[in-house]
């Protein structure tokens, strides 16, 4: 086989998402913010001025199409690394190499690394003098959010640029080229898709264009000669298919922010559709469970206790049931919790008492508050002149300070006038006022006695 032959054979074996590779920056869909006229990119390219940078984004918004554009625009070298599959001796020839390309041509390499955050620290530092002394141009592409994943001395000698996901007009173009390109099996002939297929193909895509040309090349493979590709068609490809959902990366915290979020503002209707979201795409409901049961105590407390109990009941429901029946129950807790008065009052004085305990010295329980269960504890004044309250009027013993003696009283707690925190405000503002009138009838008890 001469090598014309051979290497149109290795195209034709290519899956269509890479045969589908835009060639020009022109042919590159989406990204507008960053690679339309006058945007920063945009303008960075038109003059020359390569940089290092960092690509993050979802899957299949065309991080790797992008840095292998912007090497061709810029007539560099192109050496490409996985970090899943590389380490510091790759790193190190991908090195040798670039020094090798500017010696003998003076052009510039782009070292593009797939994956970055995959990478450990001392591979990422591994780049750091290349890329400062301009042997390369580092392109990293990420999924993950690069203020924690990357390190901070590589953030700081790059450009971070962020990709969207697709829109459905910019699926819509890529889906219009995918079916004008033959694809193997098929000879010549191009693809043709109903109205109803194309929508739900479009759908199940999830901004993700590689995820859309993977799915049709699938349905394409299960087509007889002449067939078009139908609602049942992709209904077969789709039998098995989950959807985009990273449950330890950006999109699963970003998820469970929208549903916690949703909750505290009251939206039953989005909370319910955040939850949907992350039980479609494969998030353990036993997650979801715990973390009802903190938004119970941080967003709702004591203005409805109800919500704790009801979200522990559908922890221990979805334990007991599993799914589908456990996950009706989280859903009853989330609509509950949405649905209920909110109070973040607990959640702020628990903050502010841990931060007292953090920044004061660690104080001696006053005499009176200790427990006497020996005599040689009751001769040593342990519990003495502690007032039972219970023996007081109301069972409330007025003026008493249960806080250690060097520290004055604090206030950390401040009910809201909401829910049952109203009737709670209420009753602990009459019993400030009695420990007041208490501690201020003492002192002057005291002055008239000295």
């Amino acid at each position: 086989m001469n090598e014309d032959l051979f290497e149109s054979a290795a195209v034709d074996h290519q899956p269509l998402a890479a045969r589908l590779r835009p060639q020009n920056l022109d042919e590159y869909v989406g990204q507008e913010h960053i690679l339309g006229p006058g945007k920063p990119l945009r303008k960075s390219l038109e003059r020359g001025q390569l940089h290092s940078m960092i690509l993050w984004g979802p899957p299949g918004v065309g991080k790797t199409s992008l840095a292998q554009l912007i090497t061709r625009h810029m007539d560099a070298a192109f050496i490409p690394l996985s970090a899943v599959f590389s380490g510091v001796k790759d790193i190190r020839a991908a090195v040798s190499s670039a020094q090798v390309e500017r010696q003998r041509s003076g052009r510039k390499t782009v070292l593009f690394v797939d994956e970055v955050h995959r990478f450990n620290k001392a591979q990422q530092d591994a780049f750091l003098p290349y890329v400062e002394d301009g042997t390369v141009v580092f392109v990293g592409a990420t999924t993950e959010n690069p203020s924690f994943e990357v390190n901070n001395a590589l953030l700081s000698r790059t450009r971070v640029y962020i990709l969207k996901s697709l829109t459905n007009e910019h699926l819509q173009e890529v889906l219009r080229r995918g079916l004008e390109t033959p694809v193997r099996g098929l000879g010549e002939r191009q693809l043709q898709i109903d109205d109803e297929a194309r929508v739900m193909l479009l759908h199940a895509a999830d901004g993700d264009a590689r995820r859309l040309l993977n799915l049709l090349e699938i349905a394409a493979d299960l087509l007889d000669d002449g067939e078009t590709i139908t609602r049942d068609t992709l209904a077969m490809v789709l039998a098995s298919d989950v959807r985009r959902f990273d449950k330890g990366g950006d999109l699963f915290y970003e998820q469970i922010s929208a549903l916690h979020k949703s909750v505290r503002g009251s939206d039953p209707d989005a909370a319910l559709y955040w939850l949907a979201r992350m039980l479609d795409g494969g998030c353990d409901p036993l997650y979801i469970a715990r973390r009802v049961v903190r938004m119970a105590s941080e967003d709702i407390g004591n203005a409805d206790p109800r919500a704790l109990q009801i979200a522990l009941n559908a922890w221990d429901v979805q334990e007991r049931l599993g799914s589908p029946e456990g996950e009706l129950t989280i859903a009853q807790a989330v609509v509950y919790l949405a649905s209920a008065a909110k109070s973040n009052a607990v959640y702020n004085a628990f903050k502010l008492a841990r931060a007292d305990v953090q920044s004061l010295p660690s104080f001696d329980v006053p005499m009176h508050l200790r427990n006497a269960p020996t005599q040689l504890m009751k001769n040593m004044d342990y519990g003495k002149g502690y007032r039972y309250a219970h023996d007081e009027e109301n069972a409330f013993a007025a003026g008493e300070r249960y806080f250690p003696d060097e520290m004055p009283s604090r206030i950390y707690y401040e009910p809201v006038p909401r829910g049952l925190e109203v009737q709670i405000g209420e009753k602990l503002k009459h019993l400030r006022e009695l420990n007041q009138r208490a501690t201020a009838s003492a002192v002057s008890s005291k002055s008239k006695s000295s």
